[in-house]
């Protein structure tokens, strides 16, 4: 990563977001794509909801994703820890 700002438009279940930061525009791209994705799964999955509690909903379950993959991560630490 380096220390100069990228600004890359990307665009997100329908809205475009103009973005600046140290991230490559193609991760930027890849990011706002995989989040584009998976909110239109969600929004098909939950057909009456806005698209705020599209978007709050398709947080929460990355986050939880990520919670469970952290916790994962730390197990598998705790058994090479203990395999030394």
């Amino acid at each position: 990563m380096s220390d100069k700002k990228n600004k890359v438009t990307v665009e997100i279940y329908g809205e475009s977001y103009a973005l600046k930061g140290n991230i490559e525009p193609e991760r930027i791209m890849q990011l706002a794509a995989m989040l584009d994705e998976r909110m239109k799964k969600t929004a098909k999955a939950n057909l009456r909801l806005s698209p705020t509690k599209i978007a709050v909903l398709t947080a929460l379950n990355i986050a939880d994703e990520f919670l469970r993959l952290e916790q994962d991560y730390l197990e598998l630490l705790e058994l090479i820890k203990e395999d030394k």
